[in-house]
């Protein structure tokens, strides 16, 4: 009985570990897209900042809807100035929208 349940787990951990590596993009398509920034802003609505190619894309994420709220050129953003938990991602968010506006 026991030999039975290490071989269900041992397969199942198999499984998962397979299917791990089979979603994973590869070459090209694994670069082209990168999550910078997220933030949930209601129960089932988040923010997210998403680096594709040189431009970032502020968007808005909802069940069933993805809006583009904003693009902004690609930036160098320092460990220290990105949002962590606890501090104001909106006000953020603001700061970016207005330096870009100023360059």
């Amino acid at each position: 009985m026991v030999f039975g349940l290490l071989l269900v787990l041992g397969l199942l951990l198999g499984t998962l570990w397979l299917l791990k590596r089979i979603s994973q993009p590869r070459g090209f398509q694994a670069g082209l897209m990168r999550v910078v920034a997220g933030i949930s802003v209601g129960a089932r609505e988040r923010v997210v900042i998403l680096e594709l190619g040189n431009s970032w894309l502020v968007l808005g994420v909802a069940p069933g809807r993805v809006t583009t709220l904003a693009e902004i050129p690609r930036q160098e953003v320092p460990t220290s100035a990105t949002p962590q938990a606890g501090q104001d991602f909106p006000a953020w968010l603001k700061q970016v929208i207005k330096k870009r506006g100023q360059a």
